[in-house]
């Protein structure tokens, strides 16, 4: 038995779309900042890269915020890590 709207084939129709709920489908992929500039390390003294990827509270940002692929997070992490105990970064936000 066969329901009144469903057709022969098992294929499931498109859902029209809905107005003011926005279709992530065709979003594009972030790529990484790193292998986009020709970067084969990062470096811990160059402060003006590294502060681009730590929020105003001194935060890292992840890499889904960022777009930095995994094997550039590892290394940026650990350049941010090694650039606070060396005094270029803080630790936390001035209050």
């Amino acid at each position: 038995m066969n329901a009144p709207n469903m057709n022969s084939s098992n294929k499931r129709q498109p859902r029209p779309p809905v107005e003011g709920v926005p279709d992530f489908r065709g979003r594009r992929r972030k790529h990484c900042p790193f292998v986009a500039s020709g970067f084969k390390t990062v470096d811990y003294k160059d402060i003006n890269t590294l502060s681009q990827f730590i929020t105003d509270r001194g935060k890292i940002l992840p890499r889904r915020i960022t777009g930095v692929s995994a094997h550039f997070q590892k290394l940026l992490v650990a350049a941010i890590k090694r650039a606070r105990h060396v005094a270029l970064l803080p630790f936390v936000a001035e209050v």
